[in-house]
């Protein structure tokens, strides 16, 4: 009876059938691995975010990127668009590397930006589309608020910038809330805006102006209850000497805020900041 013809499998083909049922787990552990770093990267977004914080004033627009020293400004006017602004912020900052910008703005501000049209600039910034013009995720609030939140500690704090109006800022366990104190009525005929702010400066005098100041703050720390005030602004230095519970905020403090609306904390902290805060701030 003839034997049955086996068929022979060659040593390297062996070899090859084996290294390659060997091989099968090594591809799921890399591609577990993977997995894990994909992960990975949101635990620690924050220290690789470099933002553009952008303070927008009447007169000029300041610019800082974090880990730089120095900032930059250029000057705004009556006449500036959004548009103008955008193209004046990407030439001055050709040689810095940002993957983000937030934006303190001089008036009303929303989820989507600016809600009312500035005073002091040009027409146009409702509903322009920031983030699509800078081609990087934009965060905007009022100018105010991102002083405010670069002068927090903790605590309640309520914040009264006295500059062309003024501004105010509640802040409370990491929860900002921007307000509008300038609208309550001083008398039958002025806003507390109108009576603080520099048109009235200039009519009253320093000696007057500043007693009304102190009047509206004394009454601003009993009606909030806070534990402290910080009073930012141009005309802040004119206030004198202040007592406890009340400090000036630096002129770098907006920056701070604009870097903290994206998590990031790349400030030097000042003798007196010994509270700590929820880095997961709220904008109401």
């Amino acid at each position: 009876m003839p034997r049955k013809k086996t068929a022979k499998v060659s040593p390297r083909a062996l070899t090859s059938k084996t290294a390659t049922r060997r091989k099968a787990p090594a591809k799921n552990t890399r591609n577990s691995k993977s997995t894990a770093k994909a992960e990975t990267p949101a635990a620690s977004a924050s220290e690789e975010k470099r933002v553009l914080a952008i303070d927008i004033g009447g007169t000029n627009v300041k610019l800082l990127l974090n880990g730089q020293i120095d900032s930059r400004k250029f000057s705004s006017s009556k006449e500036m668009t959004p548009s103008d602004f955008v193209e004046k912020v990407k030439s001055i900052t050709q040689d810095w590397d940002y993957n983000c910008i937030s934006i303190g703005y001089p008036g009303l501000t929303g989820a989507n930006g600016p809600l009312s049209e500035p005073g002091n600039l040009g027409p146009g910034w409702v509903a322009f589309d920031f983030q699509a013009a800078f081609e990087v995720p934009v965060k905007i609030m009022n100018d105010a608020a991102m002083q405010a939140l670069g002068s927090y500690e903790g605590g309640r704090m309520l914040f009264l910038g006295f500059g062309t109006g003024l501004g105010s800022t509640l802040i409370c366990h990491s929860t900002v809330i921007s307000l509008e104190l300038g609208n309550i009525r001083w008398n039958d005929t002025y806003t507390s805006g109108e009576m603080l702010g520099r048109r009235a400066l200039k009519k009253l005098g320093r000696k007057k102006w500043r007693k009304i100041a102190w009047k509206f703050i004394n009454s601003a720390i009993k009606s909030f209850n806070a534990d402290y005030i910080v009073v930012g602004g141009g005309n802040a230095k004119l206030l004198g000497n202040l007592p406890p519970g009340v400090r000036r905020g630096h002129n770098q403090t907006a920056y701070r805020g604009g870097f903290r609306l994206f998590g990031v904390e790349d400030m030097p902290r000042e003798k007196h900041e010994t509270l700590e805060h929820d880095k997961n701030w709220r904008l109401l």
